[in-house]
């Protein structure tokens, strides 16, 4: 290669016929985290009883971590020319999550979160079909990453109600 050579480089997914189908996806799932980041924020709160310190401590670690999904979900948009939603009122518009109700005893608080993740989960695995198919390993990569975090969560939540 010559100095003056150039390299004709695309982000993945980019420039596809269905890389709107990856950035829809995608920005349903910042909703998703976005609706779930302030449900764990609810629980984190208003959690009482024998078990307050544990549920306390694990709600934060999990909206600390929901915080972090939101960020790689939205640079991996903009990354591949998408534009992600910003607003609360794109987040419940476009969420396929539930605002917690409010007054949940702990158990059901767990519940939630654990049905909320196996809902997530099962909408990533067709996000990582969607990217394949817009030749986007990249964002199916990041998509494996974050079920693989969610389905250790849900089963630990799951055995903390057996």
């Amino acid at each position: 290669m010559t100095q003056n050579a150039t390299l004709d480089w695309t982000p993945s997914g980019q420039g596809s016929g269905t890389t709107q189908n990856v950035v829809a996806f995608l920005n349903k799932q910042i909703a998703n985290w976005n609706v779930l980041f302030v449900k764990l924020h609810n629980y984190h709160w208003f959690v009482k009883g024998p078990v307050f310190f544990t549920l306390h401590l694990k709600f934060e670690e999990l909206y600390n971590e929901a915080a972090l999904h939101i960020d790689e979900l939205a640079e991996r948009v903009l990354s591949i020319g998408g534009k992600p939603p910003a607003t609360m009122r794109e987040y419940l518009v476009t969420a396929s999550i539930g605002e917690a109700a409010g007054g949940e005893k702990p158990a059901d608080m767990v519940r939630n979160i654990e049905n909320d993740f196996r809902a997530i989960i099962a909408e990533l695995e067709q996000g990582m079909e969607i990217a394949q198919q817009a030749g986007d390993e990249a964002t199916s990569d990041m998509l494996l990453g974050i079920r693989s975090s969610l389905e250790k969560h849900a089963w630990m939540l799951r055995s903390f109600n057996e």
